[in-house]
């Protein structure tokens, strides 16, 4: 029996702004570790008896930063659906379902979220392991984390029945509670954290779909016929998928059947990242129980993560406080409150302020660009085009550019000439001129480009040809 991972990619992370954006969410963040969230839940998979490549479920927006950041842990054989838009997590793992039927009558689907932290990984394959021989019966498994604390973060799963080893009947699904009820289930010994990890069968997924969400699955159903292949993409319809109900593998499917079982999952190390609070619990700390990252200097603080992205942070005479600090914003607030960063994430949103959804550096398929100065009828930005990447067949209305290379080599489409430039070298772009940007080499290529005209919005550009399907 094949196991087939999902790995949902669909969370917009507001609580760990302004790291997590929603144009860059924390799951392809290097929050915890030398490899992005996403990565090290890919990786964690690897070396595992009778897993095949996984499936990720993920949007329009995100498409490349998936294949992209799989493609650098030599996981590029790994297949991503595109939502045309978010519907929680049940029609996500249904349309998932229905794909990997179509590979094997009998796989096994192993659900996992793209933004959890899990220490220890061999911990993780054991529990799979178990897992898979309680899903072979026909039972929907989710993962129950053994509680360290009463913590009112979390919904909660009361364990009936032992049916073998480590696993039990799922007795109730329990919401959020208050402080004294979660002291309560950490005392009584019965209750577990919902990880909203899963295990099962995806032939029974698909059945108890279809005896409790009929019209959810058949929108499913029809989203994925229709399907259509893009590069390595598959698009859901979007027609048929925005037909499709909105809600999560615990409300529509999980609390509803008779076969919901859980796996007591300890000693993984495991985190949900749902807070800088949770991060701060994972990352190693001083003497002073501070978790410092980056550029910092201290005096008299104890209790704080303190993390600088671009410049020097120092601090003194606190106490439990987070302090995070990017090129174009910084956080800080009392550790008791972080769960409310989503507030501010709400109202830069309202405002329209585009610090809520892009960083000063915007990634794209071919590498990234980052603002250096602005002014009235100028931008300068640092652009990096990835080796053997180019950028689309382009002109523009409104601007006119200057590149000047500073590292690596440059093929450039400049109307009806093709240059080859080197370091120090560069070449004007005139306003409405066709030009492309290509990499040849095999180190990355930055270049500083200054813009100048009377618009220099990014909406300002015509693409003729484009590898990565952005022609208009």
């Amino acid at each position: 029996m094949s196991i087939t991972p999902v790995i949902l990619c669909g969370g917009s992370g507001s609580r760990m702004w302004p790291l997590s954006r929603g144009g860059y969410p924390k799951q392809f963040l290097k929050l915890h570790g030398d490899q992005s969230l996403l990565q090290q839940t890919a990786t964690r998979l690897q070396g595992m008896p009778d897993v095949v490549a996984p499936l990720l479920i993920s949007n329009q927006e995100h498409r490349f930063l998936v294949a992209e950041q799989l493609r650098a842990v030599g996981m590029g054989d790994s297949r991503v659906v595109l939502e045309p838009m978010g519907r929680n997590t049940a029609p996500a793992v249904a349309a998932a379902a229905l794909i990997a039927l179509e590979d094997d009558l009998d796989a096994m689907l192993l659900v996992l979220p793209s933004d959890h932290v899990i220490q220890f990984g061999d911990v993780f394959q054991a529990l799979v392991a178990q897992a898979a021989t309680v899903a072979a019966t026909g039972k929907l498994v989710t993962f129950g984390i053994t509680p360290t604390e009463p913590q009112t973060g979390y919904g909660y799963i009361r364990r009936g029945d032992r049916l073998s080893g480590d696993a039990f009947a799922v007795a109730a699904f329990v919401e959020k509670p208050n402080l004294e009820r979660a002291a309560q289930f950490l005392a009584s010994g019965d209750y577990y954290w919902n990880s909203g990890m899963f295990m099962f069968r995806a032939d029974a997924y698909v059945r108890e779909m279809a005896a409790y969400q009929p019209a959810m699955l058949a929108a499913v159903q029809s989203a994925v016929t229709k399907g259509v292949r893009d590069l390595d993409f598959l698009r859901l319809d979007s027609d048929a998928f925005a037909a499709c109900e909105s809600d999560s593998i615990d409300y529509a499917v999980m609390e509803k059947t008779a076969h919901a079982a859980v796996i007591a999952a300890a000693g993984l190390g495991w985190s949900d990242i749902g807070s800088w609070s949770a991060l701060r619990d994972v990352t190693p700390q001083d003497e002073a129980g501070n978790s410092v990252l980056g550029d910092v200097m201290l005096d008299r603080v104890s209790g704080c993560y303190i993390r600088s992205e671009t410049r020097m942070v120092a601090a003194i005479g606190v106490q439990d406080l987070v302090i995070v600090e990017t090129a174009d914003a910084v956080l800080v607030a009392h550790k008791d409150q972080v769960q409310d960063v989503k507030k501010i994430v709400e109202r830069l949103n309202k405002a329209g302020r585009s610090e809520s959804v892009t960083h000063r550096r915007v990634y794209r398929p071919w590498g990234s660009y980052e603002g250096i100065d602005a002014g009235s009828r100028f931008q300068v930005k640092r652009i990096v085009v990835n080796p053997g990447a180019s950028l689309s067949l382009q002109m523009h209305y409104h601007r006119a550019e200057h590149w000047i290379v500073v590292k690596g080599t440059a093929r450039v489409v400049n109307g009806d000439q093709e240059i080859l430039l080197s370091e120090n070298q560069s070449t004007y772009i005139p306003l409405g001129t066709t030009h492309r940007l290509e990499n040849p080499g095999k180190m990355p290529l930055e270049l500083i480009e200054v813009q100048s005209g009377s618009y220099l919005g990014e909406d300002d550009i015509v693409r003729f040809e484009d590898v990565y399907g952005r022609s208009k």
